[in-house]
């Protein structure tokens, strides 16, 4: 099998379940990838939770005292049940199996791979950098509802600056050194380590400019991160 044309996502929660399920981004997104299957692209989508973790989370601590791995199960399922929502809106063209064991050999010959939470401590980034390593894809698109990434918290600081290419030795020391059950960190700390030794490049975008995600998933001049 010929991975050169195979694409990376790790799809941001946030875009999913903002709040309630966004409907209008779900269409525009299949247009999106739809549009790129046809000429012969592939996709592995992996799903984050949203705001359905969240939930499910702040309900479960409201009664009782949760662990980090009551929490990151919690979440996990969250990410399957995205998983499975894009799974039926891609059933045309996607593998009927939804991969929650990147570790595990994966084989497939369509045009789109679904993938979801795997286990506690490993986040959805993780599970990206995992299938990139597999597949032999040099690329990971990051998307989620932010632009870019910035020098520090552009909600606490006004003088915060966007970066648009930054290199892995700098990119991680902006991150927190572990990472924890919906930590809110541009791509997860233990994922960027990995993805640095095995040399990846990471996109981050903003998923619901779909104009500049043609651009980035095309090759061409985008708005957003380059990390390498």
């Amino acid at each position: 099998m010929n991975n050169n044309n195979i694409t990376i996502i790790s799809l941001g929660g946030s875009l999913i379940v903002p709040d309630q399920i966004d409907v209008a981004f779900l269409k525009s997104f299949k247009r999106v990838i739809d549009n790129l299957t046809t000429k012969g692209e592939r996709f592995v989508l992996i799903c984050g939770g949203g705001k359905t973790c969240r939930y499910y989370q702040s309900a479960a601590k409201s009664v009782i005292k949760l662990t980090d791995e009551d929490l990151d199960w919690l979440g996990i399922h969250s990410t399957r049940l995205n998983a499975h929502l894009l799974r039926t809106i891609f059933y045309q063209s996607a593998n009927p199996k939804i991969i929650t064991h990147p570790l595990e050999k994966i084989h497939f010959s369509e045009s789109i791979l679904i993938a979801a939470g795997w286990k506690p401590g490993r986040s959805t980034d993780y599970v990206a950098v995992l299938i990139a390593k597999q597949l032999k894809a040099k690329r990971i698109l990051n998307l989620s509802n932010i632009t870019c990434v910035y020098d520090k918290d552009p909600a606490k600081y006004k003088n915060a600056h966007p970066i648009t290419k930054i290199n892995w030795p700098e990119f991680r020391k902006l991150l927190p050194e572990k990472w924890s059950p919906g930590a809110n960190a541009p791509f997860d700390p233990v994922a960027s380590k990995l993805a640095h030794k095995l040399g990846l490049e990471v996109d981050i975008l903003d998923g619901k400019n779909y104009a500049n995600l043609r651009k980035c998933l095309t090759s061409q001049k985008f708005i957003g991160t380059k990390i390498i």
